[in-house]
């Protein structure tokens, strides 16, 4: 998600700034702990990685889930853990097209039970958290520059998160869509996106296992998947202020819910595994996402 760098239209009272460093500690201790988790799960691959990143996206789909309401909410639960659980284990395999198909079965059944009201909206949550489990165990368990792969997408998105609200804060300007957020300016994107996609290309510089290779596509790719980041972002607000919520959940302590961390990952990630795929099919992903002659 990107940081809002909507600047305070108050002075702060007294209570209010007790209260913000009383949110600091948790808020603090919790991106420590995600940030270990991501980072250690990313570098131990595997199934330890497919299970953390099948927990988070079931934390998405049951904070999507609760967000529609209707019927069925708990067999809805049901169908989409184990839509997760066996497309996840399918993507390791590096079978992509096998795990979406059991996510587009497990929708539809989601729907289905969810009435006919809430169904077009219940659906597609298990489809947005399916392209997220999908989309890392694809990238992470290519044979050529899997791990890289994965630290290029936390790169990208989480400079572009930081360096969005820097840009927007110390530039400002034209507001970038004040109906849906109204903190973001156009400067916090262009900071934020080009920043994100430079620290992408360091990455690939230092942690690819390529030999030389041409860095300019690495950073076009940057740009396009921030740009994606910034427009996951802008969906899950209109998202939340179309069914009348603040926060996904409050599954994080001073962070909010699953979807609220991970609203532009999932989207910047699931371009760069169908980048990656476009280019060199099943057997090595990440290496199309990353390595251009």
């Amino acid at each position: 998600m990107i940081v809002s760098d909507k600047p305070s239209d108050v002075t702060p009272t007294e209570p209010q700034k007790t209260g913000a460093m009383r949110d600091l500690g948790p808020r603090l201790l919790s991106a420590i702990v995600m940030v270990v988790l991501a980072l250690g799960s990313a570098w131990l691959g595997g199934h330890v990685f497919a299970l953390f990143w099948m927990v988070a996206g079931f934390a998405v789909f049951w904070e999507w889930q609760k967000m529609v309401g209707g019927r069925q909410e708990r067999y809805r639960l049901i169908v989409g853990a184990v839509a997760l659980a066996v497309a996840a284990q399918l993507a390791l395999t590096l079978r992509a097209d096998i795990a979406l198909l059991v996510v587009l079965v497990g929708a539809i059944v989601v729907a289905l039970l969810a009435g006919r009201e809430k169904a077009l909206w219940a659906g597609p949550g298990l489809v947005y958290a399916g392209a997220l489990v999908i989309s890392v165990c694809v990238l992470r368990s290519s044979f050529f520059e899997g791990l890289t792969s994965i630290l290029w997408v936390f790169a990208v998105v989480w400079g572009t998160d930081v360096m969005a609200y820097f840009g927007g804060r110390l530039i400002g300007g034209p507001k970038l869509w004040p109906r849906i957020s109204p903190g973001k300016t156009w400067s916090g994107l262009i900071c934020g996106v080009v920043c994100g996609a430079g620290l992408g290309v360091c990455v690939v510089q230092y942690w690819r296992t390529a030999g030389e290779i041409n860095l300019l596509p690495v950073f076009l790719v940057g740009i396009a998947a921030g740009l994606a980041a910034q427009g996951g972002d802008l969906f899950e607000s209109g998202m939340k202020r179309h069914f009348g919520v603040k926060d996904s959940s409050h599954l994080i302590p001073g962070h909010g819910g699953a979807m609220d961390r991970l609203d532009g990952f999932i989207v910047a990630v699931t371009l760069a595994a169908i980048i990656g795929l476009a280019r060199n099919g099943f057997y090595a992903p990440a290496r199309g996402l990353l390595v251009w002659w």
